[in-house]
């Protein structure tokens, strides 16, 4: 038999273990939140400081819309139908001026 020619173009190399090294090591569990229980349950000053947030960002937008405490649901209904009072008076006065009145 004839040996194959040997091919110019051919490189020689080595064999490469292809698995990577990260991938062999075992990932250890994610550790719990602080603020949650091995089981997921979140502890109680966690929920506290929650709520307490929840209701302070709430009390602040209100003061920032300048709504504040002194304003009752009366106060804001009357403030309400007054600027809509406004407007169809404003409204009103346009229409004449375009009529020509």
């Amino acid at each position: 038999m004839d040996k194959p020619q040997d091919d110019a173009n051919v490189v020689d190399g080595e064999l490469v273990d292809e698995t990577p090294t990260a991938a062999l090591a075992i990932p250890s569990p994610p550790l719990p939140d602080p603020d949650y229980s091995a089981g997921g349950v979140p502890s109680f000053d966690f929920v506290r400081d929650k709520i307490e947030n929840r209701y302070n960002t709430s009390v602040g937008s209100v003061e920032v819309a300048g709504l504040g405490t002194e304003n009752t649901a009366e106060t804001l209904d009357k403030k309400i139908a007054d600027r809509d009072q406004a407007a169809k008076n404003r409204l009103a006065e346009i229409r004449r001026s375009m009529r020509g009145e």
